[in-house]
């Protein structure tokens, strides 16, 4: 209900900006998801407005962008510029083809192509460029470098490496992770990490075309392609503190925060609240070593914050002008280190942050792949699963469950071909 009311509100909001201009000053709604990035965005506004007087900017921000968005295209009430989560609901949003095709705008070359990459897995609408990706996280493994160097140990390139360094924390009696099952959710960037080099390959195309099909006889699936990655997820488990499976996120943050244990299984959006307890605290994030070969590494990134627009705006001129001046560098620079996060404009700096620091050669290089809980279908109870499979480590159960419930899914959306 909230959500609706939300969503009615902006359409009231939206709608007004609408109208053309009388004074000679065009008005563009700004669609905008994250809350924490409120303050950011209200500057950004006012200096482009004042290098831009022929322009004014309303930003609309909204808790559930995603009801929110989808009921504002229904309407017809599509804002000037939108920002939203590159995750599987956009991806959807881009196959219907309701964005503006970026295609030919010279913005486009500005942009690392590995994080393109990332969007257009999710969904395109033939070979449209539906979003620009604007500033990424990084999933990996966070570390007190203030316990590595007393220790000892090097930052792990493989993986029997990073079981060593585990092995080596706790002979010195220190706990390896802590972790946070509480919150079903803080499997899900194990496993995206360490499920990213088996989804490899186009995994998740072959997975969309044999629909209902999937299973253990199929050319690909769950059961057939992730029982390695689910194993190491499982062995890292081994190496938590003793009640895991009651502690939530916040416990986990302060516990790595104080200096309880060597290291989170988390991503960079953990860093904000654990500064907040620990300003001091020294951490580094390192891509989750499941290969062999240290070369073979890839960071995990999600497109935290992706550009677009309505597909067929009036206000076009203006609204590139508007998506233009975010992608300067000067001005996605701030913005990035005001998020804890890595932008996407190549050349751009980043923040003296050293855990940010630490993963600029995986963006350098093109090695980052996509969040791949973005991949599957909401309505498959994906951190449930995990967490059950972390508590019972039976890995066998939990992806001949997944297997059943993409086919399930598959049924429902995905149209049967023939003859």
């Amino acid at each position: 209900m909230a959500a609706a009311a939300g969503a009615v509100a902006l359409l009231t909001v939206v709608g007004g900006c609408g109208n053309e201009p009388s004074d000679g000053v065009t008005t563009l709604s700004f669609f905008q998801f994250k809350g924490e990035a409120l303050e950011d965005f209200n500057q950004i506004i006012a200096d482009f407005e004042a290098e831009n007087p022929d322009i004014r900017v309303v930003q609309n921000q909204v808790a559930d962008a995603d009801t929110a968005i989808r009921t504002l295209l229904v309407k017809d009430k599509a804002p000037d510029v939108i920002t939203l989560n590159a995750s599987g609901n956009f991806g959807r949003l881009a196959q219907a083809g309701v964005f503006y095709d970026f295609s030919d705008e010279p913005v486009l070359g500005t942009i690392n192509p590995a994080v393109q990459e990332i969007i257009a897995d999710l969904g395109t609408n033939g070979d449209e460029v539906s979003g620009l990706g604007y500033v990424n996280n990084a999933n990996g493994v966070i570390y007190n470098q203030d316990i590595f160097e007393e220790q000892g140990l090097e930052v792990p390139e493989t993986w029997d490496e990073l079981i060593a360094v585990c092995d080596a924390l706790e002979a010195a009696g220190i706990t390896p992770f802590y972790g946070t099952l509480a919150d079903s959710w803080t499997g899900l960037p194990s496993f995206n990490a360490l499920g990213a080099y088996p989804a490899m390959d186009d995994f998740f195309d072959k997975m969309r075309e044999q629909g209902e099909d999937t299973g253990p006889d199929s050319e690909v699936s769950f059961e057939k392609n992730f029982a390695e990655a689910m194993d190491q997820q499982y062995q890292l488990f081994e190496y938590m503190q003793d009640g895991y499976r009651g502690a939530t996120y916040d416990d986990g943050n302060a516990a790595f925060a104080n200096g309880e244990v060597a290291m989170l299984l988390q991503g960079i959006w953990a860093l904000s609240p654990v500064k907040g307890i620990n300003p001091d605290i020294r951490t580094g994030i390192f891509p989750y070593p499941a290969a062999d070969d240290p070369a073979d590494r890839v960071l995990v990134s999600g497109v935290d914050v992706v550009v677009t627009m309505a597909k067929d705006s009036p206000r076009k001129e203006e609204a590139l002008r508007f998506i233009d001046y975010l992608f300067q560098k000067d001005v996605i620079e701030e913005f990035a280190a005001s998020q804890n996060m890595v932008p996407s404009v190549e050349g751009a700096e980043l923040s003296d942050e050293p855990a940010i620091q630490s993963v600029a050669p995986y963006f350098d290089e093109g090695r980052i792949a996509g969040f791949i809980d973005h991949q599957i279908p909401p309505s498959i109870p994906l951190a449930a699963i995990d967490q059950q499979f972390l508590f019972s480590g039976d890995a066998e159960a939990a992806l001949a469950t997944l297997d059943s419930e993409w086919s399930k899914v598959a049924a429902r959306t995905i149209p049967v071909t023939g003859e």
